[in-house]
C-alpha cells in the first residue's frame, strides 16, 4: 500500500503534504449551508474538513467570517513578532549596507549601544508594525482564500495529489498582494534604521521621503521585495505542511486527533521553527538587495546586485536565520492559537480520497 501511494505521489513533482481534507471521527453536517456549496469534489472535502456541530466551530471553513479572523491572525501573528524583534533587524540591515562598519552581530549591537544607547536599537519600530501588520492581514487571509479556490478549480483528487503545488500556489499569489501593502513600510523602516540623521521616528521619514522622490520612494523596493517575500512564503508554508505531516507521522507518538490543543501548537512551533531556517536562506540574497536600495537614493535593484556580488548578498545570513527561525516559528504558533482561540476549523494532515484508493486498488 505505501509503495503504491508513493509512486502516485511522485506524479507531483514537489511530493509534499497538504492539510488534510477530510476528519477523522466528524460527520459532516447535512445543513442547508453546505448542500448550497457548489457541486465539486475539492470544495466538498473542504467543507467536510471543517463540518461539525455548532457548538464545536464558530463558522464554516471558507465563509466570510473564517476569512476574516483568519486575516485577524495573520495581523497579530506578523505585526507583533516583527516588531519585537526590531533590534535584531536594525543589527542585521546595518550589517548589510555597511559591513565595513558593522563586521558582524554582536560588533553591530556594540556599535549600535554605544552611539545610540539601548532607544536606537528600537528605531523603525512604528513602520515595522503598521507594515508588517498590513502584509500578515493579506498574507495569511488571502492564502486561505486562494487555497480554497485552487483547490476547487482541481477538484478532489488533483488537490491531493498536487497538494503542494496547490500551497506554492496559493502562498505566492497572497504574498504577490502582501508584499503591496508592506512596501511602504519597509522603505521608510530601513531609511531610519540605516541612514544616520536621516530620521528618528516616522513621521519625519514619510514626509522627507516623499518630497525627496514622490511615491516611487514608497515602492521602488516592492519588486526585490517580491523576489524575496514570494519565495520565503513558498517555502514557509509549505515547507511547514510538509515538516508538520512528518512531525505527527514519524515523532509524535499519537495521532493529532488524540492531542491536546496544547500538544498541537508545540508540533505547530517546531515546524514553524525548521520551516523559518529555509525561508531565511531563500530569500536573504534579496533581502539584502532590498537593504541596500531601500538606504541609497536612485539606486536600482540590478545595480546593487551587481555591486554586492556573490559574497556580498550573504552577508548578516547568521543573524537573519535566527531572526526569522524565531519569526516563523512564533508566527505560527500565534496564528495557529488564533484559529483556536475562535474555534476555527482546523483541517488535520492529509489523506487520500476514497475515490483515488478505489482506483489504485488500496
Amino acid at each position: 500500500m505505501y509503495s503504491s501511494v508513493v509512486s502516485v505521489a511522485r506524479a507531483n513533482p514537489f511530493s509534499a503534504p497538504h492539510f488534510q481534507l477530510t476528519q477523522d471521527g466528524v460527520t459532516a453536517r447535512k445543513s442547508r449551508s453546505v448542500s448550497q456549496q457548489p457541486q465539486n469534489g475539492a470544495v466538498r472535502r473542504f467543507a467536510a474538513a471543517a463540518a461539525a456541530h455548532s457548538d464545536e466551530y464558530s463558522c464554516e471553513y471558507g465563509s466570510l467570517k473564517f476569512y476574516a479572523l483568519c486575516g485577524f491572525g495573520g495581523v497579530l501573528s506578523c505585526g507583533i513578532t516583527h516588531t519585537a524583534v526590531v533590534p535584531l533587524d536594525l543589527v542585521k540591515c546595518r550589517i548589510q549596507v555597511d559591513p565595513q562598519k558593522y563586521k558582524s552581530i554582536f560588533n553591530g549591537f556594540s556599535i549600535t549601544l554605544k552611539e545610540d544607547g539601548f532607544r536606537g536599537l528600537a528605531k523603525g519600530w512604528a513602520p515595522t508594525f503598521i507594515g508588517y501588520s498590513m502584509q500578515g492581514l493579506c498574507k495569511f487571509g488571502f492564502y486561505e482564500v486562494f487555497k480554497v479556490l485552487y483547490s476547487n478549480i482541481l477538484g478532489e483528487e488533483n488537490t491531493y495529489l498536487w497538494r503542494t503545488s496547490l500551497y506554492l500556489a496559493a502562498s505566492a499569489s497572497a504574498e504577490f498582494f502582501a508584499d503591496i501593502a508592506l512596501a511602504p513600510m519597509e522603505a521608510a523602516k530601513v531609511r531610519i534604521q540605516t541612514q544616520p540623521g536621516y530620521a528618528n521616528i516616522l513621521r519625519e521619514a514619510v514626509p522627507k521621503m516623499y518630497a525627496e522622490e514622490g511615491l516611487w520612494a514608497f515602492y521602488k523596493g516592492v519588486a526585490p521585495l517580491w523576489m524575496r517575500q514570494i519565495p520565503y512564503t513558498m517555502m514557509k508554508f509549505a515547507c511547514f505542511e510538509r515538516t508538520v505531516e512528518a512531525l505527527y507521522k514519524y515523532v509524535v507518538p499519537k495521532p493529532r486527533s488524540e492531542c491536546s490543543k496544547a500538544e498541537q501548537l508545540v508540533v505547530t512551533f517546531v515546524a514553524g521553527y525548521i520551516a523559518g531556517v529555509f525561508c531565511a536562506i531563500v530569500s536573504h540574497p534579496a533581502d539584502s538587495v532590498v537593504s541596500v536600495l531601500n538606504k541609497e537614493k536612485g539606486s536600482t535593484a540590478l545595480g546593487v546586485l551587481k555591486r554586492l556580488g556573490p559574497k556580498g548578498v550573504w552577508k548578516g545570513l547568521f543573524a537573519r536565520i535566527i531572526m526569522i527561525g524565531t519569526l516563523t516559528a512564533l508566527q505560527w504558533f500565534i496564528y495557529d492559537s488564533v484559529k483556536v482561540y475562535f474555534r476555527l476549523p482546523r483541517p488535520p494532515p492529509p489523506e487520500m480520497p476514497e475515490s483515488l484508493k478505489k482506483k489504485l486498488g488500496l
